[in-house]
């Protein structure tokens, strides 16, 4: 196996990344048992980044192959809502009598309808200006453990603080310890109690949560060392698995 570079994004790389996002959407493991439908699902999680933020987007490759991905956004003001997309494809693509989605989006409604019984309001997107980029990123098993999550995640706020951006934020699942303890090593840190995930549930039925994280680049150390595009990443350690 050859060692695995860093780089920029570009346009020959969207049907990998969108790949890539499906086969590790369930926790780095693939998602298709949840959510069958590839288009819908990668062009939810990727498709404004690839589409219209390009310049903040990393991937890794070995051997000619891309293996991972660094989705960003400078400002989350910017993300379109993610309900519009998830509307634009039911209606396109049918995706709630479609047998590979449909239980996950009528069990999302009926936790919607939960939540507003018991006077919840629907998830909101995260908006503060004290950390107003965030980022998603995912590697298949290959690129894990060898210092390619490090790379990409370092190389990205290392980008935002010679930008003078005040801060980044990402949300993973709270029940993933491996994300949590890889973010926690890059400097994020939890923020508020880990919220509910409409209609994601476990394979034992359990309900899935999301944790927000966030961290500040304007009154802390640099993050850790990592690979700039075009360079190696470092060898090996436990601790950068991110499998979100």
């Amino acid at each position: 196996m050859g060692e695995v570079v860093v780089r920029g994004y570009a346009g020959d790389d969207r049907d990998a990344v969108r790949r890539i996002c499906w086969e590790t959407g369930y926790m780095g493991d693939p998602v298709a048992w949840q959510w069958a439908d590839r288009e819908s699902f990668a062009d939810l999680f990727t498709g404004w980044y690839t589409d219209h933020e390009p310049g903040s987007a990393r991937v890794a490759e070995l051997d000619g192959r891309v293996v991972g991905y660094l989705l960003g956004c400078r400002d989350s003001r910017r993300v379109r809502s993610p309900g519009a997309t998830v509307a634009r494809h039911l209606v396109a693509r049918g995706l709630l009598v479609r047998p590979g989605t449909a239980p996950v989006l009528w069990r999302s409604l009926g936790d919607v309808a939960r939540g507003a019984v018991r006077g919840e309001g629907l998830p909101a997107a995260f908006v503060d200006d004290r950390w107003p980029a965030h980022l998603h990123i995912d590697l298949l098993p290959e690129a894990r453990s060898q210092g390619v999550g490090e790379a990409l995640v370092a190389g990205w706020l290392n980008d935002l603080a010679v930008d003078d951006v005040a801060g980044c934020h990402l949300e993973t699942w709270a029940e993933n310890d491996g994300a949590i303890a890889f973010f926690r090593h890059m400097g994020f840190a939890p923020r508020g109690r880990p919220t509910p995930m409409p209609g994601l549930r476990s394979p034992e039925g359990h309900r899935h949560h999301s944790q927000l994280m966030v961290r500040s680049l304007r009154d802390g150390p640099a993050p850790p060392g990592g690979a700039p595009p075009g360079r190696r990443a470092r060898p090996p350690t436990e601790s950068d698995d991110p499998g979100p």
